[in-house]
């Protein structure tokens, strides 16, 4: 029977991860990795310690790179005279990589931010859509029902209609954009939530190819008057190709250790918004409606990244931080209302600042000529996430 690994990869010889010639180091990193996950940091490292150069898979030194800048800065969270600032920085990089100073990592999505609020103007004077704020305006193209599905099984018919329509758009560009992906990541498809599903109040879902079963997103459009048209081509992007179905399939393909899952935690989410971003550089989102969607997912994001800057590292209140999120993106995402974002937020420091900061990072690092974007991001996913040091 053939395995997870052989699907995905069509069952050839490439699927063999590790090779022959570095199965016995892989093992043995393997095992020293699963006796530091129990250890406390500064003994983790000291056993790690004596892999340095370690001739293994590139996976496998992954692994290793991972778990060693993770630890470390377990170790230095472990500062008793750490301040808010220093602890928040810290816990970006944990999850992150050790160049998400909190400097570089403030300073780039303020300037993220500065970018798509004006381009965001500039589209909805084109428009000629009213209000006084980005966000005021972006409530009103939300709220106008030329934009919107109709609230019925027809509506949700043709949401899911044309989501497959930009699906069947941005296939024929993946090989110039991420390279060859294996055939099971490339048969995914969108379908919406069964009666059974919305009867339980189910949200929306991956399923990822594995043997017989086809991978698919299982989109949430049971408020579909709060999804409008222009809000579904990033969607396509970010939840299926060449987002997390690209990503996730080969991540799970590739079986890194579980400590570079905890300590590149922020590069599967920041993947996804990459991959939005991405395609509006190929001109997926040319119709202005379809990138004010785009811009304002992409806000989303960052506003989320800098809330969570203000809170924890600067001492702001949660209220103005929801006021500052308002103001640039006036509706809320499908799945997050504002006040309910931002009290999660509150609890959970540094996952936003990281997961907005890591696609940023991305596309400052890959290469300048796009002719070799197949082969940098074929690299960036074959051995599943890295931390940002690593790409």
């Amino acid at each position: 029977m053939l395995s997870r690994r052989h699907f995905l990869a069509g069952g050839g010889a490439a699927a063999m991860m590790p090779t022959r010639a570095w199965a016995h180091q892989d093992a043995d990193v393997r095992h020293a990795l699963d006796a530091a996950a129990t250890l406390p940091p500064d003994r983790a490292l000291a056993l790690l310690s004596r892999f340095e150069n370690v001739a293994a898979s590139t996976g496998a030194r992954l692994d290793l790179a991972a778990a060693r800048a993770g630890l470390g800065v377990d170790l230095a969270l472990k500062q008793r005279t750490l301040d808010a600032a220093e602890r928040f920085a810290f816990q970006v990089q944990r999850i992150a990589g050790n160049d998400a100073t909190l400097e570089r990592v403030a300073r780039d999505l303020d300037v993220a931010h500065r970018a798509l609020v004006a381009q965001a103007a500039a589209l909805l004077d084109q428009l000629a859509v009213p209000g006084k704020s980005v966000g005021a305006r972006f409530e009103a193209l939300w709220r106008d029902p030329r934009n919107l599905f109709p609230d019925d099984e027809e509506g949700r018919a043709a949401a899911i209609n044309a989501m497959r329509a930009t699906l069947a758009t941005i296939r024929p560009r993946l090989p110039r954009l991420i390279g060859m992906l294996p055939v099971a990541c490339r048969r995914v498809e969108v379908r919406g939530l069964d009666a059974r599903e919305i009867a339980a109040g189910k949200g929306g879902y991956r399923i990822l190819p594995d043997m017989g079963i086809r991978g698919s997103y299982v989109v949430d459009l049971k408020e579909i008057r709060r999804r409008p048209r222009f809000s579904l081509p990033s969607v396509v992007a970010h939840e299926l190709l060449p987002g997390h179905m690209a990503q996730m399939p080969l991540e799970a393909r590739a079986a890194p250790h579980p400590l570079r899952l905890r300590y590149a935690a922020a590069f599967p989410e920041g993947w996804g918004i990459y991959a939005e971003m991405l395609m509006a550089e190929d001109g997926l989102f040319a119709d202005p409606l379809d990138m004010l969607g785009h811009l304002h997912w992409l806000l989303f994001r960052v506003c989320r990244g800098l809330a969570d800057i203000a809170i924890h590292a600067r001492g702001e209140a949660p209220e103005q931080a929801l006021a500052d999120i308002r103001a640039s993106m006036g509706e809320p995402a499908y799945f997050a209302p504002f006040a309910a974002d931002v009290t999660r937020i509150t609890k959970e420091p540094a996952i936003r600042a990281a997961e907005a900061w890591v696609p940023l990072r991305l596309g400052a690092c890959r290469p300048h000529s796009c002719s070799k974007w197949p082969g940098f991001h074929s690299i960036l996913l074959r051995n599943g996430r890295r931390r940002t040091e690593q790409f």
